[in-house]
């Protein structure tokens, strides 16, 4: 079945599609360490990679993301390694399909496109031929090692996501996009959640967008509802939040959220309109199995508001004005902290 219809029908049986957890993170786990490419590790250390991929199928996601977020020409120079685009990308792909094809449910691989990390023009030399460019060598390598669809994830500049997409249609898989908001509600180059609709629809569309990473589940829920409010009844939106905020203990960076936090984001995302729901940051197997528990004992519910959101999740980043779920305006930050 194509990937397409196969996401439409776990939606339809089970009203959601269990997305997977951290990739970074979990990999500072397993030995990687501050500065490391993870991408290396799908040619130097593939049983861990595989290992994380099939922690993921076994804690019941349908999708996984593969490891290669920074896994364009431009982000592997910093590694020397920008002449290996194909063989990282595509081992990345091969490995995830691996496990995903020894799963017990249905399991798809989404391969994982990150920012270059290069600023465009006019604000940088990137131009968007050549964004285009190292995009689609990106993705046609992750088509390459079996990849069912294209995530193109954490990017924060239209002009950015307008060469992604571009390039996943040059490709010609099914493509997601989520930005991230971490930035009093907006991205870091001020896109405000509202306004992602519109704009993946003047960019010739994609098969689902939505919001991943940011500054933790409180704000993405939010930004859901903003975006649900946008869009329109058919569109599939996606919501991979990180597991709490990041706090440096104990030498190194953990993550505030436990089982309980991500349990109810699971819910609140669902309730506020994402079908694609998982981890971001700090999200572990464990935190991904809890989810799907609470998923599978949903009962469909109104959305909620930003009180709500606030009561269940923490402090959000409210609008300046206009009816709950607005986009519009800089922002402020609610006073109110999680109980």
């Amino acid at each position: 079945m194509p990937a397409l219809a196969t996401l439409r029908t776990l939606i339809d049986q089970q009203g959601y599609v269990l997305l997977d957890g951290a990739t970074g993170t979990n990999l500072f786990e397993r030995g990687l360490t501050s500065g490391d490419a993870p991408e290396l590790w799908n040619r130097d250390k593939p049983e861990i990679i595989q290992g994380l991929y099939a922690d993921w199928t076994a804690a019941g996601s349908n999708v996984i993301l593969t490891n290669s977020f920074g896994g364009n020409r431009h982000r592997l120079k910093l590694h020397n390694a920008q002449d290996s685009v194909q063989e990282l990308n595509q081992r990345a792909a091969e490995l995830a399909r691996e496990e995903a094809d020894k799963a017990e449910q249905t399991v798809l691989v989404a391969g994982s496109m990150g920012p270059t990390g290069e600023l465009m023009e006019p604000l940088g030399a990137l131009t968007a031929a050549g964004a285009v460019e190292a995009f689609e060598e990106q993705a046609q390598a992750l088509k390459d090692g079996g990849a069912d669809i294209l995530w193109v994830e954490t990017i924060s500049a239209s002009e950015e996501m307008a060469a992604a997409l571009q390039a996943c249609k040059n490709v010609g898989l099914p493509h997601f996009c989520t930005l991230s908001f971490d930035t009093n509600g907006h991205t870091m180059m001020g896109i405000a959640p509202g306004a992602m609709p519109g704009l993946v629809r003047d960019l010739g569309g994609a098969n689902g967008f939505g919001a991943n990473c940011g500054t933790g589940p409180s704000e993405l829920v939010a930004v859901i509802t903003a975006m649900r409010a946008a869009a329109e009844p058919d569109e599939l939106l996606v919501a991979k939040a990180n597991c709490g905020i990041p706090e440096f203990k104990e030498g190194k960076i953990q993550y505030s959220g436990d089982i309980a936090l991500m349990s109810a984001y699971a819910k609140l995302a669902l309730a506020a309109g994402a079908q694609l729901v998982g981890g971001c940051c700090g999200t572990s197997p464990a935190h991904i199995r809890a989810m799907k528990e609470a998923l599978e004992s949903y009962t469909p519910r109104l959305a909620p508001d930003y009180d709500e959101i606030e009561a269940v999740l923490g402090a959000i980043t409210r609008p300046d004005s206009g009816p709950k779920g607005s986009a519009d305006g800089a922002g402020r930050r609610s006073r109110r902290r999680r109980g």
